[in-house]
């Protein structure tokens, strides 16, 4: 088979299609296993502590982003990635049905045990995450053309609004209605099915265009890594904006803690939380995807750093549910403004043929969004929430000088 050079418009806009179909569904699925709400609820009424939290937190947010780093050197070598973008897609399936199963058979006797079965599903389940990322990023990069991406990543988050809109007041029906366990299991099932509806867009990808970057082992990989950090003077910065910026959306789950802990929330008001929180995805994803041809990115990543800050500050003046609700509509513009951002830079700062590499050079920028839950979680137990926000803050305020570095013009 001959090696296309150009792709066509025609191959481009089915793509186009088939990631917003994924994507779409994807939004429907994400809110039965949304990771800043349902997950980390569901850990601390299977008897998880602060400390579970900051693993959970550490392993599904900045860990899926380090094990970019081991998997890109083997992906980068296949000119083809759909088949391991599925292979990633599936084994999310997988876990998240598995570990919907664990939650309803579970009895009161077990809870040692299936502490640790939903550690290992959900360990798997972000692996997977991780390993389809990779593939995910190069492929969308040589299978849309470069002046659709931006519509792209402003549709998929319009376009998922509604979507993800409907499961969240479907979410929160299920936490209210069933008690747990069975609430979290119904959910975790519901995902799963969800998310295997979502892959078969996926398998509609035509992947028309062979990446060329050939590595021969992980030596050669880090060697490439040293040699593109030193090439591209964006890549250093671009690395410490995903180091620092990426806390930001690992804060959330340490709400839903402070609001059990200290607020004696409960499950119906985790249900109100998710809710909230995709109210303010869907409207920021409204703004910008009007905007986008006119929206600049410098614009958006200074003002995510200061909602970031205003959104830790207002958590500790929150003394009621009611007023916590709101923590997570901030919280959920801060996550759609990172992924629009941090996707489109991404892609800014890598070229062509070295996107899959470049996916896994910006893991090894997640260094802090790893340790910083871990570390958070032991704060919170000794210390309690004030000074694990304080440094949250510091934190923030020092992806500024990243992003004044990177000076991003698009």
């Amino acid at each position: 088979m001959q090696n296309r050079t150009e792709l066509s418009p025609k191959t481009s806009q089915r793509n186009f299609y088939a990631f917003l179909w994924h994507a779409s569904l994807l939004a429907f699925a994400k809110n039965f296993m949304d990771v800043d709400t349902v997950l980390p609820a569901m850990l601390i009424e299977s008897g998880g502590t602060s400390f579970h939290v900051g693993i959970m937190t550490a392993i599904l947010l900045g860990g899926v982003r380090v094990a970019q780093l081991f998997f890109a050197p083997y992906i980068s070598n296949k000119p083809y990635k759909k088949k391991f973008l599925l292979l990633g897609i599936n084994s999310r399936i997988l876990s998240i049905l598995a570990l919907g199963g664990i939650i309803f058979f579970m009895q009161a006797s077990d809870a040692g045990i299936v502490l640790w079965m939903i550690f290992l599903f959900i360990s798997i389940f972000a692996l997977g995450g991780a390993f389809a990322n990779v593939s995910y990023m190069d492929i969308i990069g040589k299978s849309v053309l470069e002046k659709k991406r931006k519509t792209f990543f402003s549709t998929r988050q319009i376009l998922s609004g509604g979507i993800v809109l409907i499961s969240a007041f479907m979410a929160r029906k299920v936490l209210a209605f069933e008690s747990y366990p069975v609430n979290y299991a119904y959910l975790f099932m519901a995902g799963g099915f969800f998310l295997l509806l979502a892959s078969l867009g996926f398998w509609r990808l035509k992947e028309e265009l062979a990446s060329s970057l050939k590595i021969r082992n992980s030596g050669d990989f880090f060697r490439l890594m040293r040699k593109e950090i030193k090439e591209n003077k964006s890549l250093p910065y671009f690395m410490g904006f995903v180091n620092s910026q990426g806390i930001a959306v690992a804060f959330l789950p340490f709400v839903i803690l402070y609001g059990k802990d200290i607020l004696g929330t409960e499950a119906a008001d985790t249900g109100n939380f998710l809710v909230f929180k995709v109210i303010g995805i869907v409207l920021v994803s409204v703004l910008i995807a009007f905007g986008a041809n006119r929206v600049k990115y410098n614009f958006l990543l200074y003002g995510n750093v200061l909602l970031s800050v205003f959104m830790a500050v207002f958590t500790l003046f929150s003394n009621n549910a009611f007023m916590l609700q709101y923590v997570f509509l901030i919280g959920g513009i801060v996550f759609a403004l990172y992924n629009i951002t941090m996707n489109g830079l991404l892609l800014e700062v890598s070229g062509r043929e070295n996107r899959a590499l470049y996916a896994g050079i910006s893991g090894g920028g997640n260094v802090l969004p790893v340790i910083f839950p871990l570390v958070g979680g032991w704060i919170i137990d000794q210390f309690g929430f004030s000074l694990f926000v304080g440094l949250f803050i510091f934190f923030s305020l020092c992806s500024i000088y990243f992003i004044y570095k990177i000076d991003c013009r698009k």
